[in-house]
């Protein structure tokens, strides 16, 4: 992975120093909070519902085990629920679909002490927020996928260094999200965000990016529009650059809720498309501009040398050799580990999904615990995934029992990776301020009532997401169930969608997700699941996953299910 050079460091930590001045003087008066506001979101400091939120970059999802045991002593010293006092909540980390960390706790007062911790071990919350580039975000496979083209990881690193305090980028229309990604399959979601990046080659076999723009969530949900087919890696800040420009020119600014580049393209069509590869074309003739964007080999060569692959092992012994293995073994076998394109090699899924527990919740013990194995079975390092849990990159075939049984003992070895309990969920109005609707509870009472892996491998893959709001960080629009926290006459209900997709080949195109009536209340939730998952194992093809079911039987047959099930629940209450 990339390690930062003395002047990555000098520049965090000088960027810490700089935030402490900035909140002593917010905190002695000198500076009020709406000339602070600006300066903490550019650091990932946000004021929710009960406490500051810090959200932390992960660039393209890549952690050391150092960087992660810093994470679990913030969380350990600082995240506490009432003002700096420790209580059941406290301690408490949050993996997010974007790759990053958040706490919810940490009191304001300790903000610089923390930023200063985050430093030293190279970490920080710069553009995790803001109307800027955010973190770049690609494929947790990246690198070590069989079905991988081109490795994504060392452009995201050029991407990272170059868009960083970009002052053209600074003060977008709105946040401006970019997903990379080098494989088949798209695992990186590219199609819902602002720009999609895929590497491949071209008939020369030559490397370049088919690039999408004006994808993205919310209360417009859009499938990015393809730009361009083929453009030479060595041109993609520029091609990027063009697409900004025209955003930052023509993106609306009076309207929060039209102010994405999503709404540009949609409104613009192809004249939107005709004009980025313009305004391209006119960076590409500007020889000063040209040379200046333009990657120079040296520096990819520099960059990609971080990203270097162990030497190929010896294959372990075939799983199916091994006559003792027990059958909760075989089922993590099957679930949490994945093939590897470096022979001798696997990539583990450490499950963040269990019991007790909200979905990409991670306590102080448990990120010590995951960096503990990434020591002993991974060469320390980690990957932080889209479906929010921790997988690990560089594993022997040989140890892989070993881990299985060193990952069971630290509660990460839930043989539930692509089933319905591997649920994505936003934190929702527990800690929110933006939340219409509680996630937590919900995602706990599907997870009590799909508690059975018997049955749960009987349903088969099958993506759940959880938002607390139409702001859409569960990402419900892309869920094959989706479900989204809606505000009605104040009180809290909930939206049911099927047949969406993150836009991977397993789940088909890019798609949102269709509403199958009207909302429903906390409590009719965990039955109308049911009924839509029972609608499904009864009307299945042999072989049909949910979500060509959903398709092929369209919302209104669940639509139908899901109001007898509300009926159902409304009879029992009565009762």
């Amino acid at each position: 992975m990339y390690q930062y050079t003395a002047f990555d460091r000098h520049f965090v930590r000088a960027r810490a120093a700089q935030f402490r001045d900035q909140l002593q003087r917010n905190l002695a008066g000198e500076l009020s909070d709406d000339e602070f506001r600006p300066l903490r979101l550019q650091n990932g400091w946000y004021i929710q519902r009960h406490a500051p939120m810090l959200r932390i970059a992960v660039p393209y999802g890549e952690l050391s085990s150092r960087q992660l045991r810093t994470l679990a002593r913030v969380a350990r010293e600082h995240d506490h629920r009432d003002a700096g006092k420790p209580s059941e909540r406290g301690g408490f980390g949050h993996f997010t679909t974007r790759q990053n960390l958040q706490f919810n706790w940490i009191p304001l007062v300790e903000a610089a002490d923390v930023m200063e911790l985050l430093a030293e071990a190279d970490l920080h919350g710069i553009q995790t927020s803001g109307n800027c580039i955010r973190n770049i975000t690609t494929d947790a496979l990246a690198g070590i996928a069989p079905d991988e083209e081109v490795d994504p990881r060392p452009y995201a690193e050029i991407l990272r260094q170059w868009s960083t305090l970009h002052p053209e980028f600074a003060f977008l229309p709105r946040k401006f999200k970019i997903a990379i990604h080098g494989a088949r399959e798209d695992r990186a979601a590219t199609g819902w965000h602002d720009i999609g990046l895929q590497l491949h080659r071209n008939a020369a076999g030559e490397v370049g990016f088919r690039v999408w723009a004006g994808g993205g969530m919310g209360r417009t949900p859009v499938i990015a529009a393809l730009f361009a087919d083929f453009v030479p890696w060595q041109q993609i800040l520029l091609y990027i650059e063009a697409i900004v420009r025209i955003y930052n020119q023509h993106g609306r600014r009076d309207n929060l809720y039209k102010s994405r580049i999503k709404i540009l393209v949609k409104a613009e069509g192809q004249a939107c498309i005709d004009a980025v590869n313009a305004e391209f074309a006119t960076l590409l003739s500007d020889d000063a501009q040209a040379g200046a964007h333009i990657i120079p080999q040296a520096e990819f060569d520099r960059v990609a040398a971080h990203f270097s692959a162990p030497p190929v092992l010896a294959p372990g012994f075939a799983v199916s050799d091994d006559t003792d293995a027990p059958p909760a073994y075989r089922r993590w076998l099957e679930r949490n580990v994945h093939a590897h394109k470096i022979s001798g090699y696997r990539a583990v899924t450490l499950s963040l999904k269990r019991a007790g527990q909200s979905p990409g919740d991670v306590t102080a013990a448990q990120m010590d615990g995951a960096a503990a194995l990434a020591d002993h079975f991974s060469r320390g390092e980690l990957r932080v995934t889209h479906d929010q849990n921790l997988l690990l990159p560089w594993v022997h075939e040989a140890e892989l029992r070993a881990l299985w049984q060193a990952a069971k003992a630290g509660g990460f070895a839930t043989p539930n990776i692509g089933l319905l309990t591997d649920m994505i969920t936003c934190p929702g109005g527990d800690v929110c301020a933006l939340a219409n609707a509680r996630s937590l509870p919900i995602a706990a009472a599907l997870n009590e009532r799909f508690d059975d892996l018997d049955r749960l491998y009987d349903i088969g893959d099958i993506d759940l997401h959880i938002s607390g709001c139409i702001n859409s960080c569960g990402h419900h629009h892309s869920g094959h169930i989706g479900v989204l926290g809606v505000d009605k006459d104040g009180s809290e209900w909930y939206q049911v969608t099927v047949g969406g997709s993150d836009g991977s080949t397993l789940g088909g195109p890019a798609l949102p997700g269709k509403v199958i009536g009207p909302s429903f209340a906390a409590d009719e939730v965990p039955d109308v699941i049911e009924a839509v998952i029972e609608l499904y194992q009864r009307e299945r093809q042999r072989g049909e996953r949910f979500v060509d079911t959903a398709h092929r039987l369209g919302p209104q047959a669940f639509r139908r299910v899901a109001d007898a099930a509300r009926r159902s629940t409304a009879t029992a209450t009565a009762e």
